[in-house]
C-alpha cells in the first residue's frame, strides 16, 4: 500500500514538473511594445514571471524608467528603451538593441496603438487615417517582418497582436480605430500560414472593456459602466492582468498547436459566433 502511494506521489510530482516546464518561458526573449502601462505592462509582467527576459518600450524615457524599476522589483529580467513604433528608425533600434542586449528574440507582442479621433466616421480626415493605420496596423506588420528572421535562427517563435472587441463590433464614435483593429484580425490570418513553415506562430487577442488609461473614456462614468455591464456575463470590467495571462499562454508551449487564432477576452460580451 505504501509503495503504491509513493509511486503515485512520484508520478504526480513528475507530471507537475512537466506542467511547469511546459508553460515556462525561461530562456525566451520577448519584445512588448507600448509596455509601460496598461495591457502592455501586464503582458510584460506575465511573460517575465514565467521566466522570459522582457524588453519594454514607450515613447517617453520617464515611463520606460518607471516600468523597468517596477519589473525589476518583481524579480523580472527586463531591458527598456524608448520607441515610437510609427518610426522606422525606432523599430530598427528596438530590434537591434534586443539582439545586442539579449542575444536574440523569441516573442513579439505588438500592443502599441493610437486613437486621435472621436466622432462621426465621415468627419475623420486623411491625416487621422494615416496616423491610425501607420501605428496600429502597418507598424505591427513591419515589426513582425523585422523579428521573424531572428526567430527563425532560434528555431521559431511567437507573435501576438493586440486587437480589440471593436474589431468585431465597431464602437460608436471610434470608427477608424475599430477598422484598424479589424485589420489586425486579417493580418493574423494572413501571416499565420506563411510563418508556420518557419515554426513561428501568429495569434491575436481581442480584449473587451479593460480598465486602462487608454480606454478611460469608455468607463469614466458610472452610467457608461452600467450599460457595458448589461452586455457582460461576468459583471465587471476587465483588468490588464486578464489580458496579460492570455498573451503569456499564447506565447507558451501550452499553445504550441494554436496559430492564426484570435482569442476574445471580453467577460462574455457577445461579439462573435
Amino acid at each position: 500500500m505504501l509503495s503504491a502511494v509513493t509511486k503515485c506521489l512520484l508520478s504526480n510530482s513528475v507530471a507537475g514538473i512537466r506542467m511547469m516546464s511546459h508553460s515556462s518561458l525561461s530562456g525566451k526573449v520577448a519584445i512588448v511594445t507600448a509596455s509601460t502601462d496598461g495591457i502592455g505592462l501586464a503582458a510584460a509582467q506575465a511573460l517575465g514571471k514565467r521566466g522570459a527576459h522582457v524588453v519594454v518600450s514607450s515613447r517617453r524615457q520617464a515611463n520606460v524608467d518607471k516600468a523597468v524599476e517596477l519589473l525589476r522589483s518583481e524579480k523580472i529580467k527586463v531591458t527598456g528603451t524608448t520607441c515610437n513604433v510609427g518610426k522606422s528608425e525606432d523599430r530598427e533600434k528596438l530590434v537591434n538593441m534586443t539582439l545586442e542586449e539579449c542575444g536574440g528574440v523569441d516573442i513579439l507582442v505588438s500592443n502599441a496603438a493610437v486613437n486621435p479621433f472621436f466622432g462621426n466616421i465621415l468627419d475623420s480626415t486623411e491625416a487621422v487615417w494615416d496616423k491610425i493605420l501607420d501605428v496600429n496596423v502597418k507598424a505591427a506588420f513591419l515589426l513582425t517582418k523585422l523579428v521573424v528572421p531572428h526567430m527563425e535562427k532560434r528555431g521559431g517563435g511567437s507573435v501576438v497582436f493586440v486587437s480589440s472587441v471593436a474589431g468585431y463590433q465597431p464602437f460608436q464614435a471610434l470608427g477608424p480605430y475599430s477598422v484598424s483593429k479589424t485589420a489586425l484580425l486579417g493580418l493574423t490570418r494572413a501571416l499565420a500560414p506563411e510563418l508556420a513553415q518557419s515554426n513561428v506562430r501568429v495569434n491575436c487577442v481581442a480584449p473587451g472593456i479593460i480598465k486602462t488609461r487608454f480606454s478611460s473614456a469608455l468607463w469614466a462614468s458610472e452610467d457608461m459602466v452600467d450599460e457595458f455591464k448589461k452586455q457582460l456575463s461576468i459583471k465587471r470590467l476587465g483588468e490588464p492582468e486578464d489580458i496579460g495571462g492570455v498573451i503569456a499562454f499564447l506565447c507558451s508551449d501550452d499553445a504550441s498547436y494554436i496559430t492564426g487564432e484570435t482569442v476574445t477576452v471580453t467577460g462574455g460580451m457577445n461579439c462573435r459566433l
